[in-house]
């Protein structure tokens, strides 16, 4: 293995100090911006949460055990017919 040791170890972009002070200006606007405006907010909630379902699904790799791929158990008999 090649491990360069004395390379100097260069953090991400938001371990950096520009970088966490764009999170926290980010945060405060978003915190100011949701204040502002959390009537039209609570008006979205039953949308966005209806949404979220057919999102979870898609994004979850079709859910439920991908419908019909489950593997056969030892002790079961196989449905053959004689």
């Amino acid at each position: 293995m090649n491990h360069d040791d004395n390379e100097p170890h260069v953090p991400s972009f938001w371990r950096r100090p520009a970088g966490m002070t764009l999170a926290t200006a980010a945060l405060i606007a978003g915190f100011y911006l949701l204040r502002e405006h959390w009537g039209h907010v609570l008006g979205f909630w039953p949308y966005l949460l209806l949404l979220a379902c057919p999102l979870m699904h898609l994004m979850h790799g079709h859910g439920h055990g991908g419908h019909g791929r489950h593997p056969q158990t030892p002790g079961r008999p196989q449905d053959h017919k004689p």
